[in-house]
């Protein structure tokens, strides 16, 4: 049976032991918080040759001289683009990118990250990463970026054709895209029968122009051309009545999703390693 000295000394050396890990334990969450942001992206498209924007954004930092903003690319050995100290830092952007980027200086300081790609091309696709370092600690977040061309339908009527005609073109798509008509009063029916939608090349040989034209059709009816590849979704429509033609346009991205990540290095494990002697004395 151990002696009362040696029971008080076991309890002294236990309590050291908890308080030692308590301590440990605190300054492990505050180191913790010292060194996690969190930083948010959202998947975006790219239309081939105009500019683009990857989005990102992170926890505001007040002090701008301590904020660096890397963004990086899968597969890609330099830098997509850099910002330290209040200024770009271009001395290691991989020559892809010469020219082509920018961040928002002015919104640094208020958590904006976001990138701005210059005449957008078919190879830009690919993962990125926005990784941020300040003050309060850093993070990192990845983004999926498509290319591809989309552009605005514009439905008339072909006054040219023998019967009653619409004409859907849209100036350019890539990859090539599906064209679907349907229409306000005939819901459901299947106009393939119809129609008949051709796709010509561009000059720079990769987007093509869409060009559908549809028969048969009715006054006092309203008609939609709709096109769509696996970036974008555009609707034209079109009413003719008996004495005015409206028509409507709009456009829709394709899966754009945030990616949300929280950066962080928990002293956990190590603030319980004081505990351990006396997680074995039980």
């Amino acid at each position: 049976m151990a002696s009362l000295g040696q029971i008080l000394f076991w309890s002294i050396i236990s309590i050291i032991f908890i308080l030692a890990g308590a301590i440990a334990l605190i300054i492990g969450f505050g180191i913790s918080g010292r060194h996690s942001i969190t930083v948010t992206t959202v998947a975006s498209a790219g239309n081939i040759g105009e500019d683009g924007i990857l989005s990102c954004t992170f926890e505001p930092d007040i002090k701008l001289s301590d904020i660096v903003i890397q963004w990086l690319k899968e597969g890609v050995i330099g830098l997509v683009h850099e910002f330290k100290e209040g200024k770009d830092e271009l001395s290691e952007q991989d020559e892809m990118f010469r020219g082509r980027t920018a961040v928002f200086a002015d919104q640094v300081i208020v958590g904006n990250a976001s990138l701005r790609l210059k005449n957008v091309q078919l190879t830009d696709a690919g993962t990125y990463k926005c990784y941020i370092i300040t003050s309060k600690g850093k993070g990192n977040a990845n983004l999926e970026y498509k290319t591809g061309a989309f552009s605005m339908p514009e439905v008339n009527v072909d006054y040219n054709a023998s019967s009653e005609t619409l004409r859907c073109e849209a100036p350019r798509w890539f990859p090539q895209p599906t064209v679907v008509w349907a229409s306000q009063v005939d819901q459901g029916a299947n106009f393939s029968e119809v129609s008949n939608t051709s796709f010509e090349l561009n000059s720079e040989n990769v987007t093509m122009k869409v060009v559908s034209v549809l028969y048969n059709v009715t006054i006092n009816n309203t008609y939609s051309c709709m096109i769509e590849n696996d970036i974008a979704k555009a609707t034209g429509d079109i009413k003719v009545t008996e004495s005015e033609i409206k028509r409507r346009s709009h456009l829709q991205l394709l899966n754009s999703k945030a990616s949300l990540c929280v950066s962080s290095f928990l002293a956990i494990s190590w603030a319980l390693l004081p505990l351990a002697p006396y997680l074995m004395l039980k």
